[in-house]
């Protein structure tokens, strides 16, 4: 397979990035914050535009996000084992950290909204017959198996590859595709109840 200038001089510089990387991981790892702090602003932009699409595109949780990875990835520095790129590493520890919030969320708006309903329907005297059968896609998502809610994300939502997503979630291209066949099924599934 040929590859053109631009396509040498691009794979050129990730390799050169990657070593960068490895080299800095390795100084943070033992204590150096000038060198987590060169991974943070190198690494930011792009796990800042991540969450924030995990995020709906709100700017203030997508920040709130960008800063709970990053103290995440200092803490487990030493569980980074070089086995793929940190950047790779940065973008799944970062995409589990909204996906946490995410569930966090859904499950205290969901008992939130329960009890509202409770309050509404007796103060009212009224009951809403159709209240079990409303659920909208966040909601659908939400109770999807983490790794089919993970690769419905990445891919439908992202648009990551299915060889990036491999990469990222840690699994095979063909688990990623199945992954996404289950996920868009289910979500089919809830939302027809």
């Amino acid at each position: 397979m040929y590859m053109g200038g631009a396509q040498v001089a691009s794979w050129e510089a990730n390799a050169a990035q990657h070593d960068e990387d490895a080299e800095l991981v390795e100084k943070a790892g033992q204590g150096d914050r000038l060198a987590f702090e060169t991974l943070y602003r190198r690494h930011r932009d792009r796990i800042y535009g991540l969450l924030w699409r995990l995020c709906g595109g709100d700017p203030s949780l997508a920040e709130d996000m960008l800063q709970e990875a990053f103290v995440r990835a200092w803490n487990k520095l030493d569980s980074f084992r070089g086995e793929a790129r940190f950047s790779t590493w940065l973008h799944r520890l970062s995409a589990n950290v909204a996906l946490s919030d995410r569930r966090s969320r859904m499950r205290r708006l969901s008992r939130e909204t329960e009890l509202e309903g409770t309050v509404e329907r007796l103060a009212t005297g009224e009951k809403d017959v159709y209240a079990d059968k409303r659920m909208d896609l966040e909601q659908a998502i939400s109770r999807l198996p983490e790794r089919a809610r993970t690769v419905l994300i990445l891919y439908d939502v992202e648009g990551y590859s299915h060889a990036e997503i491999a990469e990222i979630a840690g699994m095979a291209v063909g688990s990623s595709k199945a992954q996404l066949h289950r996920a868009r099924k289910l979500v089919r599934k809830e939302l027809e109840k």
